[in-house]
């Protein structure tokens, strides 16, 4: 890559976001694309990125600086993931389970409404857990989804329950698409307290931190997929796992206050596939150029009004999923607007559709020769279709809220 990629940051970027923009531009360009294609091929875990990423510092990149965090808000993260995106879809999709699940715990808890005792505890409890994070190298997995896709969307209460007894919480469940199963030392666990008399409903919803090498805690299935295959998002069953209470990572009725008033919470997975789109761009245009290895020599191909036009759309494309990626991340924030809100949903929609749209025509225009295994393109290609599948902001689900929620004000039917 001879010219400076694109820089999906802006000019509005802080001093401190483009140092750290710029830490892990190095990591992903001298590290993290080297190793790509034999992760992918071998299905194998990134366990020498996340090696690098702990060594400098961005386990705890989401974690406050009086913690001995780098301190990142939502905005600073969001383009720290899409730097990453650019360079290994599947680390960045894999550390954002992580840095996900610090940022619940400590910049969106603080906008929380909680009693000041509940507060307290809830202060006591995260700071051991930053500690750990910090000196231990405690790693999170956030899994989500289960077999019955309808409360991952938000349309009931988890069917991973948690029974309350001495010291902490009996939890029951199976979680799917569990990015990290065999890499986190803890699985941070959306669940619904189970306990005589408390209806099983989504106010209800417990997030714990698990540990993976807790009794009753079994990893099965396979994780052959099409796309994202380094992400190790095998199936997680949990027979009578204890969690102590220290673990607790959002008080109980939190996490659901959480989804309800800050909806942006759902959007971290977006800067994975606008930096998977920005890299897929920024390749074409190097192979027609002729300056990626083993492409065919810069020659008719781009003179060709056909592959322009194609690279035109490519671009058109990924300026308008960058433009509302930017304007969205600045607007993340406790009880948004109905049109931000939906300027959310929006730009969820967009930038995962217009990912695999520019991943599939840099494959097209770049011709036959590109459909091979060592070439990235194929790889991002098969990884961009992931995006719109994710819960719990599908593709669908994204048009279903656009939709509705633009025709009806809250309340009506």
């Amino acid at each position: 890559m001879n010219a400076p990629p694109m820089d999906i940051h802006g000019a509005d970027a802080t001093a401190r976001q483009k140092e750290l923009i710029g830490r892990i531009r190095e990591l992903g360009c001298d590290r993290f694309r080297p190793r790509a294609a034999e992760l992918d091929t071998r299905n194998l875990f990134p366990f020498e990125n996340y090696a690098d990423l702990r060594e400098a510092g961005f386990y705890a990149l989401t974690i406050p600086e009086d913690h001995g965090g780098m301190g990142a808000d939502y905005g600073t993260y969001a383009l720290v993931s899409a730097e990453l995106g650019r360079w290994c879809p599947a680390t960045a999709l894999t550390f954002n389970m992580h840095a996900a699940t610090l940022f619940w715990a400590s910049r969106l808890a603080d906008e929380l409404d909680m009693p000041d005792d509940v507060r307290a505890q809830h202060n006591i409890r995260r700071a051991d857990i930053f500690r750990r994070v910090v000196e231990e190298g405690m790693l999170f997995a956030q899994p989500f989804s289960e077999p019955d896709s309808a409360a991952a969307a938000g349309k009931a209460a988890f069917g991973t329950m948690a029974r309350p007894v001495e010291g902490g919480y009996r939890v029951d469940g199976i979680k799917h698409f569990a990015s990290l199963s065999g890499a986190a030392s803890h699985y941070g666990l959306v669940c619904t307290l189970d306990e005589e008399g408390v209806e099983p409903i989504p106010q209800n919803t417990m997030f714990l931190a698990v540990p993976a090498d807790a009794e009753g805690v079994t990893i099965f299935g396979e994780w052959n997929v099409m796309g994202m295959r380094p992400t190790d998002s095998r199936s997680l069953k949990f027979e009578n796992v204890f969690v102590p209470d220290d673990l607790t990572m959002l008080p109980h009725g939190l996490y659901y206050q959480a989804a309800l008033n800050w909806p942006h919470m759902f959007m971290t997975l977006t800067p994975t596939y606008l930096g998977l789109a920005h890299a897929a761009f920024r390749f074409t245009v190097d192979y027609l150029r002729g300056e990626i290895a083993g492409a065919p020599p810069a020659g008719p191909a781009r003179h060709s009004p056909a592959k322009q036009l194609a690279v035109a759309e490519m671009r058109i494309k990924l300026e308008q999923a960058t433009a509302l990626f930017r304007r969205t991340i600045g607007e993340a924030r406790l009880r948004p607007t109905k049109e931000d809100r939906l300027r959310a949903y929006a730009t969820q929609f967009t930038v995962m559709e217009y990912a695999n749209d520019i991943a599939r025509l840099g494959l097209r225009t770049c011709g036959g020769r590109a459909i091979f295994r060592n070439f990235d393109i194929e790889r991002w290609y098969r990884d961009s279709r992931c995006g719109s599948l994710m819960l719990p902001w599908t593709a669908e689900i994204c048009l279903e809220r656009l939709g509705r929620e633009s025709l009806f004000e809250r309340g009506e039917r």
